[in-house]
């Protein structure tokens, strides 16, 4: 384990108590949907390493990808903030937007069809494996009990 330069701390103060209490609260608020949002998954796609790797963690994250799975290739408000030269660079990042907008739209457009399909792909998977599980395992119980031969083409 690597050793730390630096601590910080406070006396009387449990930490893990802290940490586990705002682990409580996210879980409670993730039950409730409150982080089913598209702006929470493109978050969350930089921790993808840290996926469970159980049923519920999989739905969620592929719920967000059907969330995201669009890039945002829609006209934006182009303001600047500094006041002297605000009308001119207004004018120019105008400009620019609308000559970018023209080259990158079809590569957008293009790039929102495969991400939808990839998306609609996993799901189908997902779907598929979930439901063949399901039935073996309500094969698997049926045997136990002592149940027939296998059914046809199973």
């Amino acid at each position: 384990m690597a050793e730390h330069l630096f601590q910080i701390g406070a006396d009387g103060v449990d930490a893990a108590a802290i940490n586990a209490e705002i682990q409580s609260a996210v879980d409670s608020r993730a039950a409730m949907g409150a982080y089913a949002d598209a702006r929470i998954a493109r978050a969350e796609r930089l921790n993808l390493v840290h996926i469970p790797r159980d049923g519920a963690s999989i739905t969620h994250y592929l719920r967000s990808l059907r969330d995201a799975v669009e890039v945002d290739i829609s006209d934006f408000e182009i303001r600047e903030r500094r006041a002297g030269l605000a009308p001119v660079l207004v004018r120019l990042k105008k400009l620019i937007w609308g000559l970018l907008k023209f080259y990158t739209y079809r590569l957008w457009s293009q790039q929102n069809q495969v991400n939808s399909m990839l998306a609609a792909g996993l799901e189908g998977i997902d779907e598929q494996y979930s439901a063949r599980i399901r039935r073996l395992e309500e094969r698997i119980s049926e045997l136990e009990r002592g149940g027939g031969a296998p059914p046809a083409g199973g």
